[in-house]
């Protein structure tokens, strides 16, 4: 669960950013994304949700869900305002972004402000999620770009498509660490190193289980 924290917007309320994903495995590029998210927006403390049972995600095989969750946990546990929740992975149906907006930001005063962190291309995406112009009212949104990704195109696609989000919308350029989680397995299942790609807790909670060694 989350701990107190003690630092508060102008409203009096909490800015909490909350990042999800499979995380299978956190990579260090998930943890810069947070830490700059937390300072370029002044966020109290950022929350990863490890994804239960995603639903762009069930013909896949992935991780079992306790694995995914310790993993986070070990890769944040020296960062005082990063935080894991189990919201997602306690639920035995498939969980959506708007359930989770739900969790963190409804039934709480004053209310907190919900910044919800995911990548530039997924925002593009956005009419086809659960609830959406919902979603829009509950937090903003930063959009974060990766290596390689245009950014003149989504701004050109936003404008084009969805021009009433501008404002709940902010782009996080992100320094270019080319690294996955899926890059992570394919290494684990070649038997190659992933020192430094993942925190050395996590590489070490990987080898202790086998993850990754066959192809799934």
């Amino acid at each position: 669960m989350l701990l107190a924290a003690t630092k508060k917007n102008k409203t009096g309320s909490l800015n909490i950013g909350v990042m999800g994903g499979t995380f299978d495995p956190i990579h260090m590029g998930h943890l810069v994304t947070a830490e700059e998210a937390r300072q370029q927006f002044d966020l109290d403390y950022v929350v990863f949700v490890p994804a239960g049972v995603p639903p762009h995600k069930e013909k896949e095989a992935i991780s079992l869900p306790e694995h995914r969750y310790l993993m986070t946990s070990l890769a944040v546990m020296s960062n005082p305002s990063f935080f894991v929740s189990r919201v997602e992975i306690d639920q035995e149906a498939p969980t959506y972004t708007i359930d989770t907006v739900r969790h963190f930001s409804c039934g709480k005063e004053p209310q907190p402000e919900v910044f919800f962190i995911t990548g530039a291309d997924a925002i593009l995406e956005i009419f086809t999620w659960k609830d959406y112009e919902e979603l829009l009212r509950l937090c903003t949104f930063i959009a974060v770009s990766r290596p390689g990704y245009s950014l003149d195109h989504f701004h050109e696609t936003m404008e084009r498509t969805c021009p009433e989000m501008r404002h709940n919308v902010h782009l996080l350029e992100i320094p270019a660490l080319a690294v996955s989680s899926t890059f992570i397995r394919e290494r684990v299942t070649l038997s190659k190193t992933i020192k430094y790609l993942t925190p050395e807790p996590v590489e070490q909670y990987i080898k202790k289980h086998e993850l990754y060694l066959t192809d799934r």
